[in-house]
């Protein structure tokens, strides 16, 4: 998942070419076309009142729009020429999409979508719009920082547990009607006296340190920031400026940096091939940021012992993925970050900004990934 910096609103740095007109981000008079793509809940919508961040729950928010005389179209139907999503790109003026349910806003389509002036991620990793053609367009995208850290840093603490402690295949071992104690055992630790390192320490990474001091490891995080003393204090974590020499020292690997071109494939064949032999890895952030493959094969050797994570590249993944056949593993779809609470934070948080779009206001400074063409300096 992509994290932002607390300190992201103080020190944004951002830049465009001048030449570039952007589009103007307050909305002028009349009806707008708001089109919103979710996953489809099916029967499970009914589950919960607050199940709002599928088609059927569309955010909460279509009462709203359509009391105010706007458009509000929602849709799963996001891939192909022929899909619902692509009849509207042409004079849509905003599209609200999901992590977990991304529709992919690469160049093609946005140079099709005249009238669009504003992309909202419905939660946090803005990373399926290409950003540089949104800035080059003069396009606003933002997200709504924030809205589901704790639930992301939780289920982090969740999956390395369930890696270090062997708990799946013990778990099928009560499904398929087995007791092999041993074929469990011998693959268990406990987590306390393990080194940990977080590859990124934004509001997720910190988080998730935090969660894990109580287990009395080794803590350790690299980031293009230093944490200041007060929560380095307060996670009891250890800044590594150098990535590959604290990638050797962990036991534990947790992805929490953001897809950005630096870091699509960071994780690759040759790096992991320098990782403590038997390492176990998390990832949450993206799935771009590893080389499936080499994962894939890391696992099967032996190099990895236990990979999990909740995020693919394409989503959804397709069924020839070689994450969904690999040993070792405990994948999920893309869940950790759209819990029944985080779903009414991002949806709080939509429609804050929608309001704010319609009464010509800004947003939250650390909402912005690229503000009227203006793109972020991480994201460079």
């Amino acid at each position: 998942m992509t994290m932002m910096r607390a300190a992201f609103s103080a020190v944004r740095a951002l830049t465009t070419p001048k030449s570039v007109p952007a589009r103007c981000l307050h909305a002028p008079p009349g009806s707008k076309k708001i089109v919103g793509v979710f996953y489809k809940a099916k029967e499970y919508a009914s589950t919960s009142p607050n199940f709002v961040g599928c088609v059927e729950g569309a955010l909460g928010i279509r009462d709203w729009l359509e009391s105010q005389g706007h458009q509000y179209i929602v849709t799963d139907d996001k891939e192909g020429p022929d899909c619902e999503l692509e009849k509207h790109i042409p004079d849509m003026h905003v599209l609200i999409t999901t992590p977990f349910h991304p529709a992919y806003m690469l160049e093609n389509r946005i140079k099709k979508a005249k009238n669009l002036q504003l992309l909202l991620t419905a939660g946090i990793g803005s990373d399926h719009i290409d950003l540089r053609a949104a800035a080059a367009a003069g396009l606003t995208v933002a997200e709504v920082t924030g809205s589901n850290v704790v639930s992301v840093a939780e289920d982090e603490l969740m999956r390395i547990l369930i890696l270090i402690r062997n708990f799946l295949p013990g778990y099928r071992q009560v499904l398929d009607g087995d007791w092999n104690v041993a074929a469990i055992a011998s693959r268990a630790y406990d987590l306390e006296g393990k080194t940990v390192g977080t590859v990124g320490a934004g509001r997720i990474g910190r988080l998730l340190l935090q969660r894990l001091k109580p287990f009395n490891c080794n803590l350790l995080y690299h980031d293009r920031l230093k944490m200041d003393p007060e929560m380095e204090n307060q996670t009891g974590a250890k800044y590594e400026e150098d990535l590959d020499g604290m990638l050797k020292k962990c036991d534990i690997v947790v992805i929490n940096t953001p897809l950005t071109d630096k870091t699509r494939g960071m994780f690759d064949k040759d790096r992991i091939a320098k990782l403590k032999k038997g390492v176990f890895i998390v990832n949450n952030a993206r799935g771009a940021i590893m080389d499936a493959q080499a994962v894939a094969d890391a696992c099967s050797n032996g190099q990895i012992a236990g990979y999990s994570g909740d995020v693919w590249y394409p989503q959804p993944a397709p069924k020839d993925h070689p994450w969904r056949h690999m040993p070792n593993h405990a994948m999920t779809p893309h869940i950790s970050g759209t819990t029944i609470d985080a779903q009414l934070r991002y949806a709080a948080g939509v429609k804050d900004m929608l309001d704010s779009y319609f009464k010509g206001e800004d947003f939250p400074p650390q909402n912005y990934i690229v503000k009227e063409g203006q793109l972020a300096s991480q994201y460079m």
